[in-house]
C-alpha cells in the first residue's frame, strides 16, 4: 500500500493505493471517515485488483476548501482521479454518505462504472427542508460526528472511541482507521481532520439531493448489515425500484460492517466482484 496525491487545479487528492492486480477499483470512505477504513479489504483484494481509495475532499490528506461540497463536484473530483490513472472505468464500492454520490454519479455518467457496491446507504432520497432545523441534534448524535472533537487531548480522543459503535472492539485495524483521522490542532487541542465547514455543506447536500431518480442498468450489489441503518422494506423500496440489476446482501455488523466485522465484508466483496465480467 502507497500513499499518492493528485494535484488538480484547485484541489490535491490524497488515496491510498493497492496495485498488484489490474481490475480498476475505487474505493469512497463515509462522511467524516477518510480512505484508512478500507485498509482489510485493500490488503484482502490487493492481488487481482488494482485499488484506490481516496480521501475525499474535506476529509483525510485530501484538500479542505471552504466551500463547494456538491455531490457534482465529488463525482468531477473522482473522475479527474480515475483520468490520472489512465480508468476509463471501475468498479466503485460507496459506503453510507458516498453511497449516494455512486447512485447520482451512476444516473449522470453511467459508462464510469463497471459495478456499484452500496454500503447501508445515508438519506436516499431527500429529506423535507424544514428538517434542517434538526442538525445540530445530527451533530452531537451521530456517532461519525461525534469523534470530530475538540478534544483535550489523544487520550480523550481515544477514550471516546472506545464508546463508539464503530470502534467498539477498539482493533488494530479500527485503531488505524481511527488514528488516521485525527490530528493535533495549533491550539493544542486534538480534533479530526474532517472540516466543520465539509460537514455542514454535506450534510445540507444529502439531505436536498435524491440520490436515485432513474434506473440503473449497472450490477448492483447493495450490503445490507443487520444493525445498519436500512432495515425496513420502505427503506430498500426505492433500489428495488431504481436499481435494475441488483442483489442484497444481508451480513452481520452495524453501520460500519467494514470495521467491526470485515472478515465477512472482505468476502462479500470478492463473491461480488469475482461474478462480474
Amino acid at each position: 500500500m502507497l500513499r499518492k496525491q493528485l494535484k488538480l487545479q484547485d484541489l490535491e487528492i490524497s488515496y491510498l493505493e493497492w496495485a498488484k492486480g489490474d481490475k480498476p477499483l475505487l474505493l469512497l470512505h463515509g462522511m467524516a471517515d477518510c480512505a484508512a477504513v478500507w485498509s482489510s479489504l485493500g490488503q484482502y483484494l490487493e492481488p487481482s485488483y488494482h485499488i484506490v481509495a481516496p480521501d475525499l475532499r474535506g476529509h483525510g490528506e485530501s484538500s479542505k476548501p471552504e466551500t463547494d461540497y456538491t455531490c457534482d463536484r465529488a463525482i468531477a473530483d473522482l473522475e479527474a482521479l480515475m483520468d490520472s490513472l489512465g480508468w476509463d472505468n471501475a468498479h466503485v464500492l460507496a459506503h453510507s454518505w458516498s453511497a449516494k454520490i455512486l447512485t447520482v454519479w451512476a444516473t449522470k455518467n453511467p459508462k464510469r462504472l463497471r459495478s456499484l457496491i452500496l454500503v447501508d446507504p445515508f438519506f436516499i432520497n431527500k429529506i423535507p427542508s424544514f428538517a434542517k432545523i434538526t442538525f445540530p441534534l445530527f451533530y452531537r448524535i451521530l456517532p461519525f460526528l461525534k469523534a470530530m472533537g475538540p478534544f483535550q487531548s489523544k487520550a480523550e480522543a481515544e477514550k471516546l472511541a472506545k464508546t463508539l459503535k464503530q470502534y467498539r472492539d477498539w482493533s488494530e485495524l479500527q485503531q488505524q482507521a481511527f488514528f488516521a483521522g485525527i490530528e493535533a490542532k495549533p491550539n493544542g487541542t486534538w480534533g479530526s481532520k474532517f472540516t466543520v465547514a465539509a460537514r455542514n455543506e454535506i450534510f445540507t447536500e444529502v439531505m436536498q439531493v435524491a440520490g436515485l431518480t432513474e434506473a440503473i442498468d449497472i450490477p448492483t450489489l447493495f450490503i445490507q448489515p443487520r444493525s445498519g441503518l436500512n432495515r425496513t422494506p420502505w427503506q430498500l423500496k426505492p433500489f428495488k425500484t431504481y436499481l435494475k440489476n441488483l442483489q442484497i446482501c444481508q451480513v452481520p455488523g452495524n453501520h460500519w460492517v467494514h470495521l467491526v466485522n470485515p472478515e465477512v465484508f472482505n468476502q462479500t466483496v470478492a463473491r461480488f466482484l469475482a461474478a462480474q465480467p
